[in-house]
């Protein structure tokens, strides 16, 4: 309650009093005028008690009033302090805000500077060219009145010599319109130049192209019975010993029914001991010297056949005149492979790739078919000479009057020299799209190959060794000593040497058997 409401309440009170003062009086007057002065105390002292009660009631209301106001009062200061809380922490958080803001703009007006300063660094170098071009046009204006001067200065020369003048600055015209139009021309051959090579070797892999069969590392040899198996073998494993060690292969017997199986990663040696080992059971005379005697054959053999596939590729490579040491040696690219691929007939596949090319792009046919047959005629020597393949073959090709431009041909397709011609630009890209085309060439097997290889090597480096033979796909490698330079405790000692090795620099699946060798052999003759 108010306290208007309380002082407007106490003045009815009041106003109530005095009316009923009024009303009594008048009464008195007009009715009551005649009663005795008691009733007349009573009225009075009757009066009196509803003033008492009326004042009363005023002061209770207005206690209650003073306690409401109170109330209100306190519940207004609360409500005013926690208004003036809330407004301090919204002033505290605009101030962070402010704060953060302040620390943003001086952040962005740190970038501006450095902008700006960089700008203004900018400006002094463009001012400074601006400076040299300035400078360049006045050299220029100054070379043109000096050229002005110095026409002015011959307008009285000879017709003769005006005549040259003349034609000097017609020839330097015509040359920078020469110039343009000849960048116009190259533009436009380069242009066309994908669309052509693209249909150009479309046509050759098209003509020539042929699936390759990776060739295993193993060879079967078929046997009448396996009663042979037993005699191949011999008394305490005599025969199967000598043949591997003379043969430098590993010989497995197993489970399979009526043959025998071959592994060598070297493809010579597995062929020779295939062709060794069925003549010997075509035979029936097994014994370590019939072995030695029919290996040497077969090597024989193989070296014959080797020639005459060289003479092959040669015909089907319609390439004449070739050295017979040449065709020899071309002929050992039978028994080689890379990832996969025959290494003869990719030799004889560049060569035709290459003169399709050649004949296409008008360049000399005879060079680039040559050049893509002998281009990896190295490979058939870099497993027992230094150097890479593509440098040996070009050694040996020279030394039997080979084209100087084949040459280059055989040495250059690895890019290990300069080419300096196109027939050797042709016979890069020939071995590149018969060595890359879908379906040619298979990693893994030139990865085995290599692996094989290095661990040959690491094996024939230590001295004292005559021979080394990786056999089980490289899972065991057996080394033949020199008696003379190595004792049994010093085998031991190479073994184990060799193993550690092994272990250092190859990376190999399982683990890898290192057997050392060491035989002395004492041989008489009755006469």
């Amino acid at each position: 309650m108010g306290l208007s409401t309380i002082i407007g309440v106490i003045v009815a009170l009041v106003l109530g009093v005095a009316a009923g003062l009024g009303g009594a009086y008048y009464y008195y007057q007009t009715k009551l005028k005649p009663v005795d002065d008691q009733l007349v105390a009573n009225a009075q002292a009757e009066a009196e008690r509803h003033k008492r009660e009326a004042e009363a009631d005023a002061e209770r209301l207005k206690q209650a009033a003073q306690a409401e106001s109170q109330q209100v009062l306190n519940k207004a200061q609360s409500e005013v302090k926690q208004m003036r809380q809330e407004a301090d922490k919204a002033v505290e958080r605009r101030y962070q805000d402010l704060s953060r803001t302040e620390e943003r703009l001086d952040k962005r007006q740190i970038n501006l500077d450095n902008l700006l300063a960089k700008l203004e660094q900018r400006e002094q170098n463009l001012n400074k060219r601006q400076t040299r071009i300035d400078r360049r046009y006045a050299e220029m204006d100054k070379i043109e009145e000096e050229r002005t001067a110095e026409l002015q200065r011959i307008a009285a020369i000879t017709q003769e010599e005006a005549r040259e003048q003349l034609l000097l600055g017609v020839e330097q015209e015509a040359r920078q319109d020469m110039a343009r139009v000849m960048r116009e021309v190259e533009e436009r051959a380069k242009e066309e130049a994908d669309d052509r090579a693209r249909k150009y070797i479309a046509l050759a892999i098209q003509r020539v192209g042929s699936e390759y069969v990776s060739e295993a590392t193993i060879s079967v040899v078929p046997l009448p019975s396996d009663e042979m198996k037993g005699r191949i073998i011999g008394r305490n494993g005599r025969n199967i010993r000598a043949f591997e060690m003379a043969a430098g292969v590993d010989v497995i017997v197993d489970d399979t029914p009526e043959a025998v199986t071959i592994s060598c990663f070297d493809p010579v040696r597995r062929e020779i001991a295939r062709r060794a080992l069925g003549q010997l059971v075509i035979d029936g005379r097994i014994h370590p010297a019939r072995i030695e005697k029919l290996l040497k054959d077969a090597a024989e053999q193989v070296e014959r056949d080797m020639r005459k596939a060289g003479e092959d590729a040669a015909y089907e490579a319609n390439v004449h005149g070739l050295h017979p040491e040449i065709v020899k040696m071309l002929g050992r690219l039978r028994y080689r492979t890379s990832y996969g691929q025959n290494q003869l007939d990719h030799s004889v596949e560049a060569s035709k790739i290459a003169a399709i090319l050649a004949a296409e792009i008008g360049a000399n046919v005879e060079m680039s078919k040559m050049g893509g047959l002998l281009h990896d005629l190295g490979k058939a020597m870099d497993h027992d000479q230094e150097g890479t393949h593509a440098q040996l073959g070009a050694d040996f090709a020279k030394r039997f009057n080979v084209p100087p431009i084949v040459l280059n041909a055989i040495a250059s397709h690895h890019h290990e020299v300069d080419q300096e011609s196109v027939e050797a630009i042709l016979v890069e890209t020939a071995d590149a799209i018969s060595g890359a085309r879908p379906g040619a060439r298979r990693e893994s097997m030139e990865n085995y190959i290599k692996r094989i290889r290095t661990l040959e090597d690491i094996a024939t480096s230590f001295e004292g060794v005559d021979a080394a033979y990786a056999l089980q796909a490289g899972r065991e490698i057996r080394i033949i000593v020199k008696p003379g330079l190595i004792d049994d405790l010093g085998a031991m000692r190479l073994s184990r040497d060799i193993s550690k090795t092994i272990e250092d620099n190859m990376q190999y699946p399982g683990q890898i058997q290192v057997t050392v060798i060491r035989e002395t052999r004492a041989v008489g003759f009755a006469k």
